[in-house]
């Protein structure tokens, strides 16, 4: 039963859109009445309604949108035998029948109903490269249109002879669904074929052409004779297709147009009745020439086969274009019409190779210049040098050259080879059907275009600033590495000079070694802020300016700078998208009042920038409601607010750190869609990739897990957001790439746009990874005015930018969460982005692309199954109705224990059925294996597993008796089940591939490049986690670059998508795999690799030096053994003890009893170490008894195979690092360094100076002289980091790595010399004496300068967490700047890190112990102006010592008008700097925690560490607050260097 229900088309869209709404939802309430009235009589009979573009369907829910839990796999074989020999067997969907056919293939990701209904396919067995096909089913075959055609489909049956997938979704979900794929093909007997390799098919066709090929049912047939078999091509497909008799549609419309039907698609008839033609729709063979003359026009319809065949057609044709000038009539050709004119023109037709077919076609117009995306179904081609007197091309194929379609010089006759109507495909070319309908009104005229504006001219610069985003955070990490060395490289193949602005030391777009081909001609690590870059520019002149690659860091310092008429000022243009048109983006009123210009539109919502106007505004709205922070990256400031209370603490926070917010309606539950679009000068724009949300709406798109392409859309929709994408991104004017966001309706089309990214962003980078489509190197070259036209596809290195790449893959980003690290956070994940980092996981299904994901977020995690159990239904429910970063785990628990079931799922999370399908597949295969032992497991059940995803490891510990993973994988191996090498090619294998930018896969039936036959694996860092992040993949880069120059071939394996490391461009071999044994082995194995280096992507490729080595890996510098000896604490302990370094008092942990026993003797506090981690996890001082127990069990836990130590912890030390190169066992580069905290602060939290400023020549001989017998003993070929405390005389070694450490690019940077360089140079054996290396014996260097490393927190994000400082690390990032004194470089740093200079007051509060150390600093504030405020005891003592300050209540203490407490005033903004110093002996613990944190929320600076405050007391008073830092004054101790202390260009590092 269907009723449609139709609004007055004559209203607006936005009231069409309204009226909409209201009437669905009181529909939606009698329904719900009706319901419960017929469930007594028709249980199975009830009514459900959807709405579909302004119309309301109601259908009764026989016609199920989702399959069901009794729906069935198919299981029965079929072969399928090609022409040249080839036989591959699948599995057979649809109807179980043979048949024959020629095989094509179309690159389309979205539309098969639409496809398999166009008679152009006729006879045809069509291969879809998506590799998932039948996610959304299918619609209702008995709906009908207004003009009484099949409403979902182009006619009324299915054309092609046969489908081939690679992965056929037999459960299917989506509200326009009434069955499954398979169930419609049986209906019309049409067979399938899944489980084969599609992608192996569309090479052959591709490097073959079209072939014949047969589906056959009986396995035991004999091979079919193919000479026997009909060439499709000699049938008259146009006559088995075309309709018998006349029809008419749009009876009594004023336009009247004869229509030749050759296969005519039912979305053409739709397009000109909808404008108003009374069609006349006539067979092929009818005599038109006669007629016309009674028509305003003539319509030459798409259709099958050979276009010779339509001699009837041809010939009436003739006639109708050589009639008298006063019988014209216009004359329109559509696919196989364009072929027919050509023919009647003169061409002459050819076959194409395979021909064209898909939704990604760039065309260029011969006449505008403009290059459309178009769909095409074709496999002929008009050659026109053959053309009569007065024709001429006007479509052309920008990929291969090809006619797209031709036209009359003086007569209104044109043509598409491409399809304007789509269905499926996009829609960018419609506006022909207007350019015809124009033309019947005026016979006489010439046919001409719709004219874009002309483009501005190209921008005269020759020198351009580019600004980065500074130190990575949450929301801003190193994507923007990647993005800014795009850029650089863009614009130094255009010839232009480029200075980079950039404080982020561990970047690689900061790199100005000779490894480099493409760097920046100037870098200045200074703080992007407007004071800074303003002086930048007065000192560099640059012509440009590029503010897009910098994150908001860039941009929100841009529009400061152009609001204060700086560009203007300095006569700096702006290139790429102009700063009102980001103005316009970021202010989220001014947002919503240009999308309205358009009809399109945000959420109700109301901007505000007042506590009260939001209020007010929640009145409107209604609640639970969203809040969301104008000019904010990563969702910061915004959340669901459920009342009025909720919503004033919000909005007081968000409004701290952002002038404006908006107040908008909850659309929680609504799927969340991303489109990245690219747009140049000339408005030429493509959307290079969608992406879908797992996750529904209310989850931060950078906390959500992310599908690339969109599974679960349908092509009206998936084409629906991306008109709408070109339209937004068109209307506001952005030039270069952005970022467009929706949320759209689960049961309907009903969408919203969220917001547009005007600049690079997280997903940009994502999708550049995960389409090959290099985004932000394309948005360089169009902010010079270059059309994308003009830019070469990077991976093709043949066909151009201009282009929507088509995957025949599916990526799965998973982020990476740190939560643990932080005392007080929140775990529950929201609009807020909480995570560090993200990695990205590439398969030919969901299931295969989602395990790999989960497995490289952490190698805790062996892959989608439960982990640390929910021990009862209300936790389990709690975990999934309220996310926090385990949900998936809890879906795991709930699919594996069958504790609920998929719908139960839905109903509390929302989480389409089709992904939770795809997910409970996992654990039937899992269900399988458990009930085998691995000798009894046949291999096809083997083989099953490793296509869900299953690693050997896991596969070992599920099957009956267990079993290693050494064994899984010989029977693996035996059995001769192996991962395929797939090519990622921009265009799903449509054309070669220059790149080798690979991954693995176990759907496959061949490799796509052959073994590499040598050269060098680097294992990467993967996902950026906090105490790996950026400098890792630093040190990656510099590995690869130098085995490059060395002469090596160079393979990265790494799966991070935010990385320079995972680009293409940076070496001979980039597999975008996971980093465990299996995978190494798999690719060391079939690369036949000389070695593979572990030391320069941190802890992770450590964590597997052993198992790597015990299973035959060369290894190359240090051995696996001396790598365990320096990670295993107590072999590394017992070790320092045995060569006479010294190194606070040990014991290992054998007992708890014994724990306590050593630590009651040598003293509180003792450090509890565990091995085999990264950045301190589960590593405490204790102070207790009690305390020790307790991280005790935490270490046990955290490092479950190695040994936990016991250590004294050394209270007052200094820190200090020693970061190195050793070959045989000497040194060969040597640095040392200091922290400015005391011990107690984790290294990567410490803030770092080099040289050191405080240390004594005896201390840095103790050093110098441990650092030797420690590399000498461990026989150190590589780099190292080794760590020491000093107190007094003592100097002692608390830690070594065998590795890369976080410093090493601060040090190099720093140094002016790549120690990586070295490390690599010494691990392949090759000379460094011409490197000019620091050494042991190296004194004074750097000269003249300091360098200062500071860290980089974003507390801000993480709600409730306590941001005081201690041995397990907690920042997410770094900076670095430069300073002829320390004191300079460590302002210029700590302002890189968005620490804001305080303009007045202080508050100040210190516990008891630290009072009088403290006095001095306070004093030299005082001394600059400052007033103090201090709480009470802080107060007594600083006044007892004669520093003046004004006593503030404690926050637990109540305010009153004239004495607020301390958390108030920092609310109120009357603090500048809140300076809060505990110690384990603190007894108001709460207030402390509430003045730390409130000052963090509210966007105040804040200062937790003694030595830190010291420092920053001096620098201001070196740098009077009120002069300030001049930035003007930054370059004049370089003016004073002499030739012998330049170790960097006076230019590089500032």
């Amino acid at each position: 039963m269907v009723v449609s229900v139709g609004i007055d088309s004559t209203r607006t869209k936005n009231e069409q859109d309204h009226r909409l709404s209201r009437l669905y939802h009181i529909v939606k309430k009698v329904l719900k009445i009706i319901n419960s009235q017929l469930q007594e009589y028709l249980p199975k009979q009830l009514l459900r309604i959807t709405s579909q573009r302004r119309n309301l369907v109601i259908k009764a829910s026989n016609m199920p949108t989702q399959s069901g839990n009794n729906t069935e796999k198919p299981t029965a074989l079929a072969k399928l035998y090609l022409e040249d020999g080839t036989v591959l067997t699948g599995v057979s969907f649809g109807s179980h029948t043979s048949a024959e056919g020629e095989v094509v293939f179309a690159t389309g990701m979205v539309g098969y109903p639409e496809n398999m209904t166009d008679p152009s396919y006729r006879g045809q067995i069509l291969t879809l490269t998506t590799p998932m096909v039948g996610n959304y089913g299918v619609p209702d075959r008995t709906v009908k249109d207004e003009f009484g055609l099949p409403k979902f489909f182009e006619s009324d049956q299915i054309h092609v002879a046969g489908l081939l997938v690679q992965d056929y979704s037999f459960h299917y979900s989506h509200w326009n669904a009434v069955s499954s794929l398979g169930d419609w093909m049986k209906e019309q007997g049409v067979p399938g074929i899944s489980g084969i390799d599609t992608r192996m098919i569309t090479k052959k066709i591709r490097e073959k052409g079209a072939m014949k090929g047969r589906i056959e049912v009986d396995l035991d047939a004999p091979v079919p004779d193919f000479s026997k078999i009909v060439d499709v091509n000699t049938r008259h497909l146009v006559d088995e297709v075309s309709r018998k008799q006349k029809q008419v549609y749009g009876e009594g419309n004023p336009t009247k147009v004869i229509a030749v039907d050759c296969g005519m698609k039912n979305n053409i008839i739709r397009h000109l009745v909808k404008r108003g033609v009374e069609l006349h729709v006539v067979p092929w063979n009818y005599p038109f020439a006669a007629e016309v003359q009674q028509y305003d026009g003539l319509f030459l319809s798409n259709g099958p086969g050979d276009p010779t065949m339509c001699k009837e057609t041809i010939e009436e044709l003739k006639k109708v274009i050589n009639c008298p000038d006063d019988q014209v009539k216009p004359i329109f050709g559509i696919c196989l019409g364009n072929q027919l004119m050509g023919l009647a023109a003169g061409g002459k037709a050819e076959k194409l190779p395979f021909g064209h077919r898909g939704q990604n076609q760039p065309v260029l117009n011969e006449q505008t210049g403009e290059c459309y995306i178009t769909p095409q179904n074709h496999g002929f081609v008009i050659d026109c040098s053959f053309l009569n007197e007065g024709w001429r091309t006007l479509f052309t194929n920008a990929n291969d050259g090809s006619n797209e379609g031709i036209a009359h010089d003086t007569r209104p006759y044109f043509t598409a080879q491409f399809h304007p109507e789509a269905a499926s495909g996009p829609t960018d070319t419609e506006f022909m059907f207007d350019t015809f309908l124009e033309a019947c009104k005026k016979p006489m005229a010439k046919i001409s275009f719709p004219q874009r504006k002309a483009p501005p001219p190209r921008p005269d610069v020759k020198k351009i600033l580019l600004l980065g985003s500074g130190g990575t955070s949450i929301g801003q990490a190193g994507e923007f590495d990647y993005s800014g060395g795009q850029a650089i490289k863009a614009l130094k193949e255009e010839g232009k000079e480029v200075v980079l602005m950039n404080p982020n030391i561990a970047s690689v777009q900061t790199n100005l070694d000779s490894k480099s081909d493409y760097k920046a001609d100037h870098v200045f690590f200074l703080p992007v802020t407007p004071e800074f870059v303003e002086e930048i520019i007065k000192k560099e002149k640059p012509d440009g300016i590029i503010v897009s690659m910098g994150g908001q860091t860039a941009l929100n310092c841009a529009i400061e700078l152009y609001e204060a008429g700086i560009f203007e000022k300095y006569n700096v243009q702006v290139l790429g998208t102009p700063i009102d048109v980001v103005i316009n983006t970021e202010d989220r009123q001014l947002f919503s009042d240009r999308l309205n210009e358009i009809n399109e539109k945000i959420a109700k919502s109301f901007a505000v920038d007042t506590v009260e106007q939001a209020v007010e505004a929640a009145k409107e709205i209604g609640y639970p409601l969203m809040i969301r922070s104008a000019f904010a990256l990563g969702g910061l400031g915004s959340g669901l607010c459920d009342n009025e209370e909720h919503l004033r603490s919000m909005a007081k926070m968000a409004l701290s750190t952002s002038p404006q917010i908006l107040v908008e309606r909850s659309m929680k539950g609504w799927k969340e869609i991303e489109y990245e679009v690219v747009r140049d000068s000339r408005d030429n724009c493509v959307t290079v990739c969608n992406m879908e949300n797992f996750d529904p709406l209310g989850i931060h798109t950078g906390d959500s897990i992310v599908m690339a392409p969109s599974q679960t859309l349908s092509d009206q929709e998936y084409h629906m957001l991306r008109n709408t994408a070109i339209k937004v991104v068109r209307h506001l004017g952005i030039v270069g790439e952005c970022n467009i966001q929706y949320a759209l309706h689960p049961e309907s089309l009903e969408y919203c746009i969220i917001e547009v990214n005007a600049r690079l962003s997280r997903s940009s980078a994502l999708a550049s990874k995960a389409t090959g489509y290099p985004l932000a190197f394309v948005a360089a070259k169009l902010c010079l005015g270059i059309p994308m036209t003009e830019v070469i596809n990077a991976v093709t290195k043949k066909t151009q930018a201009a282009f929507e790449p088509s995957l025949d893959y599916i990526v799965t980003k998973i982020p990476r969460w740190d939560m643990s690290k932080f005392s007080n956070v929140s775990r529950q994940i929201g609009s807020a982005m909480k995570s560090v980092g993200e990695v990205m996981g590439i398969g030919r299904t969901m299931e295969e692309s989602m395990q790999k994901a989960m497995r490289m977020v952490d190698p805790s995690v062996a892959g989608f199954q439960p982990a640390n159990r929910y021990e009862t239904m209300e936790e389990l429910r709690e975990e999934l109705d309220n996310p926090t970063d385990r949900r998936i785990f809890a879906i795991a628990q709930a699919l594996h224990e069958k504790s609920m079931s998929v719908e139960d799922i839905h109903a509390v999370t929302k989480i389409d059925h089709w992904f939770l399908r795809r997910l409970e597949n996992i654990t039937k295969t899992w269900d399988k294996m458990q009930e085998v032992s691995l000798s009894d497991m046949e291999p096809d059940l083997l083989l099953e597993a490793k296509k869900v995803g299953y690693s050997d490891q896991q596969i070992a510990g599920i099957v009956k008796g267990g079993a290693t993973e050494d064994e899984v994988r010989q029977k693996r191996i035996s059995n001769d089940i192996q991962p395929f090498t797939k090519q990622i090619d921009t265009l799903a294998a449509e054309y070669p591939a220059a790149t080798n930018y690979l991954y693995m896969t176990y759907h496959g039936a061949e490799n796509d490049v052959d073994s590499s036959n040598g050269g060098v694996a680097v294992i990467g860092s993967g996902a950026y986690r906090i105490g790996s992040s950026i400098e890792f993949d630093w040190c990656g880069v510099s590995a690869i670059r130098s085995l490059r120059k060395m002469g090596y071939k160079a393979t990265m394996i790494n799966y991070n998508p935010e990385t320079v490391s995972t680009d293409y461009d940076e070496c001979d071999r980039l597999y975008f795999e996971e980093l465990n044994r299996e995978r190494v082995l798999d690719i060391y194995q079939r690369d036949n690799c000389d070695g593979v280096v572990v030391s320069v992507g941190g802890q992770i490729p450590n964590g597997i030096a052993l198992k790597l080595n015990d299973a035959g890996v060369k290894l190359l510098g240090t051995s696996a053994k001396m790598i365990d000896n320096a990670e295993d604490r107590n072999k590394f302990s017992a070790m320092i003890d045995e060569i006479g370094v010294q190194q606070p008092r040990w014991v290992e942990l054998t007992s708890t009893d014994s724990a306590v026993k050593f630590a009651n003797e040598v003293g509180y506090p003792v450090l509890v170490r565990p091995s085999y981690v990264l950045s301190g996890a589960a590593m405490n001082v204790a102070w207790t008894d009690e305390q020790l127990k307790a991280f005790l069990n935490e270490a046990a836990t955290v490092s479950k195979e190695h040994p936990v130590v016991l250590s004294d912890f050394i209270e007052g030390a200094t820190e200090i690092e020693f970061d190195g190169v050793g070959k045989n066992g000497e040194v060969i580069a040597a640095a040392i360094h200091e922290h400015i905290e005391n011990a107690g602060v984790h290294s990567g939290d410490a803030t770092l100076v080099l040289p050191p400023q405080t240390l004594s020549d005896y201390t840095k001989y103790r050093v110098r002289d441990a650092a030797k017998k420690i590399i000498k003993r461990l026989n150190i070929t590589g780099p190292v980091n080794i760590q020491f405390v000093a107190k007094g005389t003592d100097v002692m070694c608390i830690e070594t790595n065998v590795r890369a450490s976080r410093s090493f690019p601060f040090v190099s940077k720093t140094m002016g010399v790549d120690f990586i360089e070295a490390a690599t140079r010494a691990m392949m054996d090759v000379d460094t004496s011409d490197m000019n290396l620091p050494t042991l014996e190296t004194r004074n260097r750097p000269n003249g300068y300091v360098g200062v490393k500071a860290p980089m927190f974003s507390f801000t994000r993480l709600r409730g967490s306590d941001p005081v400082l201690g041995v397990e690390m907690a920042s997410t990032g770094e900076v670095a700047c430069f300073g002829k004194t320390r004191e300079e470089a460590f302002l210029k740093a700590m302002l890189s890190t968005g620490f804001k200079m305080p303009k007045k007051n202080i508050l100040v509060s210190v516990q008891a112990s630290l009072q009088d150390d403290f006095t001095h600093a306070a004093w030299q504030l005082v001394e600059q102006g400052y007033t103090l405020y201090a709480t009470r005891k802080t107060a007594e003592v600083l006044k007892q010592n004669q520093v003046p300050c004004k006593d503030v209540p404690y926050p637990t203490e109540p305010s009153t008008a004239d004495l607020p407490n301390a958390v108030d005033m920092i609310k109120s903004g009357d603090i500048g700097l809140v300076i809060n110093i505990p110690t384990y002996e603190s007894k108001r613990l709460e207030d402390n925690y509430q003045m730390r944190r409130t000052a963090v929320d509210f966007g105040i600076p804040l200062l937790t560490n003694t030595q830190l405050v010291n420092v920053f007391a001096n620098s201001v008073q070196e740098h009077n607050r009120n002069q300030g830092l001049e930035p003007k004054t930054l370059f004049e101790h370089y003016q004073n260097e002499t030739v012998a202390d330049k170790w960097t260009d006076p230019s590089e590092y500032h």
